[in-house]
């Protein structure tokens, strides 16, 4: 029997009641592979995680990459049970014959044997279509209990700010200096008619933190004063776990909880009659995704974040770009520094000008430094090494008698064409390490500038093309509305 490559695959997810231990599963794909003449290159896992959805996979996914490759590591992969490799069956199907055909790869289930031709085929299928019925079934079960839970009161979710749990399947307790940060939120909301973004910038104008840690955002103030837990009730099934899309309002659970309440239900309520008043939903406003020349290059002078692109509309109806602080938008900074689009193109290109008729420019000379030059030789080292491994590969698979001579020849000639590119690429860095400035480097930025400003003024050129233009010599322009001011932080590679 000839020698074969192969990767394992281990998955246990959190409420399957049928399944083995990882370690388990590990000794019998070992044990198969010793009995069968394959070597196991690598051993991928997903503890704790579903089989229905293959992107939600993160040890599944870089095994289907490397099962891929060009180099074709291996021939096989090997699971406990077919349900391991996915329980969706034409997530199953799609993957599977994405390794066979275009790889030659077979997923081997080394505890449910399949006879050669249709008919093995088709007892695969049934297995399949049998292990996304157990999982349906099965998720429906879970969801049933905890629905029940869920109408009982009982708490399913990690606490939020203000709560923590100290015993497991009681009741989460109250934090004492969070839920004073509750009552201010709410407080502040009700009473002092404060804005979510006010509220955020108040509280990390205090030092204040979520109860992840970090710096609060309007959308964290939002949660907090959305979330009926804090009068004591609890909220379930709000949101579909695989796209994040807020369900109906009817298919959600609201019931008593078990927990002790932080703020009353008067004020809770409150809260909730001023949000119907004032709030619009997010979609409806204008999308903060537009795409300009200056996209990623304008920064806040207060702040240091970038200033997005949201779109707006002239009276005749044309479309510009307004540039405004995204820390300002998260309540993380004071300031908005916002300017139109109209004004801060004239201001760049009017900068770009002066600098070229003045034949004067104030940039940084940057160089590759030492970290990143070995990186990129460790990298191209590694490379290299790993071909010895694909030649010892190709030549076991000539002498076992599984490529035939014409096949050797011509997937030696590829390892060879690749390791004359990647010592070529090696020979280049040692040749472009940087070892003085040039002279004057000057007349060699200025005609950047020169070429950048050509293609900012051309129509022949898209937002994208003149975007990526500018980042080639710009690293960010600070622009300050207070004082009327911008600051272009021009520089250039020294090659």
């Amino acid at each position: 029997m000839s020698l074969k490559y192969a990767y394992g695959y281990i998955r246990v997810s959190t409420h399957d009641q049928e399944e083995i231990s990882p370690d388990s599963q590990e000794h019998l794909l070992r044990d198969y592979a010793a009995k069968n003449n394959i070597v196991i290159l690598k051993i991928f896992t997903d503890l704790g995680i579903s089989g229905r959805k293959a992107d939600k996979r993160p040890g599944f996914q870089e095994m289907i990459g490397l099962a891929k490759g060009s180099d074709h590591p291996v021939d096989c992969i090997l699971v406990w049970k077919f349900s391991r490799f996915a329980r969706n069956q034409e997530e199953s199907i799609v993957y599977k014959s994405l390794l066979k055909k275009q790889h030659n790869v077979d997923v081997i289930s080394i505890s449910e044997p399949l006879a050669d031709g249709p008919f093995g085929s088709l007892i695969e299928r049934i297995i399949e279509w049998m292990d996304e019925y157990y999982s349906i079934r099965l998720s429906g079960e879970v969801f049933r209990g905890m629905k029940e839970n869920a109408t009982r009161g009982a708490y399913q979710a990690r606490p939020p700010l203000g709560y923590k749990v100290v015993e497991r399947g009681k009741p989460p307790v109250i934090v004492p200096e969070e839920a004073a940060i509750v009552r201010m939120i709410f407080d502040k909301y009700v009473n002092g008619k404060m804005s979510f973004f006010d509220i955020a910038r108040h509280l990390n104008s205090l030092g204040l933190k979520t109860s992840h840690g970090k710096a609060f955002e309007r959308r964290s103030i939002e949660y907090i004063i959305q979330n009926p837990s804090y009068c004591g009730m609890i909220r379930w099934n709000r949101m579909e776990n695989a796209t994040n899309r807020i369900k109906d309002q009817d298919e959600w659970i609201i019931a008593d909880g078990m927990q002790k309440a932080i703020i009353s239900k008067e004020l809770f309520d409150a809260a909730q009659e001023r949000l119907k008043k004032i709030y619009k939903p997010v979609g409806k406003r204008p999308s903060s995704t537009y795409k300009h020349w200056l996209s990623g290059l304008l920064k806040c002078p207060v702040c240091g974040r970038t200033l997005t692109a949201t779109t707006m509309k002239r009276a005749n109806g044309e479309k510009y770009a307004y540039f405004s602080c995204y820390g300002y938008s998260k309540g993380k900074c004071d300031k908005p520094h916002g300017v139109s689009s109209l004004v801060i193109e004239k201001e760049v290109l009017k900068a770009l000008e002066e600098a070229l008729g003045s034949n004067s420019i104030v940039y940084e000379m940057r160089e590759i430094r030492p970290q990143e030059l070995s990186n990129e030789r460790t990298l191209i080292s590694e490379r290299l090494a790993s071909l010895k491994g694909k030649e010892d590969r190709i030549r076991a698979s000539y002498r076992e008698g599984i490529d035939t001579l014409e096949e050797y020849k011509e997937n030696k000639a590829l390892i060879a064409k690749e390791r004359d590119s990647l010592e070529r690429q090696l020979a280049e860095l040692e040749e472009n390490a940087p070892d003085k400035t040039p002279e004057d480097p000057t007349p060699k930025m200025l005609d950047r500038v020169s070429s950048v400003h050509d293609i900012l003024v051309s129509d022949s050129y898209s937002l994208v093309q003149k975007n990526e233009a500018l980042k080639q010599i710009i690293d960010k322009i600070v622009y300050d509305r207070e004082s009327d001011t911008l600051k272009i932080h021009f520089f250039l590679y020294h090659s």
